[in-house]
C-alpha cells in the first residue's frame, strides 16, 4: 500500500473576523509545506473555517478506513534515468 500523504489543515486570519481554511502537504524531496487548496470565501468563526477544512482534507481519501495515499507508480512505465 503506499505510503500515507502528510496533509494538514490550518486555519489563516488575514483580517481580523476573517477566517480561511488552508490545506498544506509536506514535500519529501524539498523538506517544505506546498499548498494544495484554501477555501474561496472566509467564515466568521475559526471553528467553521477549521471544520470546513477538515471536510476538504476528507476529500482526499477515497477510503476512509486507510486515509489519503500517495499515488502507487505504474509498474509498467520503464523508470526514468
Amino acid at each position: 500500500m503506499p505510503p500515507i500523504r502528510r496533509i494538514a489543515v490550518h486555519v489563516d486570519e488575514p483580517a481580523p473576523g476573517q477566517f480561511y481554511w488552508v490545506l498544506m502537504e509536506k514535500s519529501d524531496a524539498a523538506r517544505r509545506w506546498d499548498k494544495l487548496e484554501s477555501s474561496e470565501e472566509p467564515c466568521s468563526l475559526w471553528l467553521d473555517a477549521l471544520e470546513a477544512g477538515v471536510r476538504a482534507l476528507t476529500g482526499y481519501a477515497p477510503d476512509e478506513r486507510v486515509g489519503p495515499r500517495e499515488t502507487a507508480e505504474d509498474e509498467n512505465v520503464d523508470p526514468v534515468g
